[in-house]
């Protein structure tokens, strides 16, 4: 997974779904105390890979096609403001509208994905990327295959790829470092 720098530098918004990428597509579905509970599981460096990408000034939203109390929570952690959870899994329009929120084209976006769900999205934006466990059809569509799976490192693995092609990783890392001794 190589981008080159002039596709990179043009990136201002990062895209992703949740469901097989920030989490490994596994749900815990049970009852407590009588109440509906859906839990998922979330990987802690794609979090800190989120916050560096925010840290170079890219926008980050998540756009999921099942609705949970676990992904307001995430984002809410995370400081994500852009959160579309659409149970009908309109995807596209969803992310339209966020991009035209913050008046930006398609061709300025990236989009990480892994199903059917995403390929609305990931045919439309400028840099579609497709986790390790994507299925084939999206692997075929993006410009960027990355190692890692969903909720295992892959956002990570996306924020590090993006950042070094715009020369800022080293930098973004070390202000992190400094800020934190």
């Amino acid at each position: 997974g190589v981008i080159d720098r002039a596709l990179a530098k043009r990136i201002r918004l990062v895209g992703l779904d949740v469901d097989g990428v920030l989490t490994d597509g596994g749900l815990y579905i049970g009852d407590a105390n009588g109440a509906h509970v859906e839990l998922k599981r979330y990987d802690i460096q794609d979090g800190l890979g989120i916050r560096f990408l925010k840290d170079a000034g890219i926008r980050v939203c998540l756009v999921t096609g099942r609705v949970s109390e676990s992904v307001r929570i995430r984002a809410h952690e995370l400081e994500i403001e852009d959160v579309a959870q659409d149970a009908l899994a309109r995807k596209l329009p969803a992310f339209q509208r966020i991009l035209d929120r913050h008046d930006l084209r398609m061709e300025d976006a990236a989009f990480v994905g892994d199903d059917f769900p995403d390929m609305g999205i990931m045919r439309a934006v400028g840099l579609p990327v497709a986790v390790a466990n994507a299925v084939p059809e999206i692997r075929a569509i993006s410009r960027v295959r990355l190692t890692r799976q969903g909720g295992r490192g892959a956002a990570r693995e996306f924020a590090e790829l993006l950042l070094k092609a715009r020369g800022e990783w080293d930098d973004i890392v070390e202000r992190y470092v400094a800020e934190r001794s």
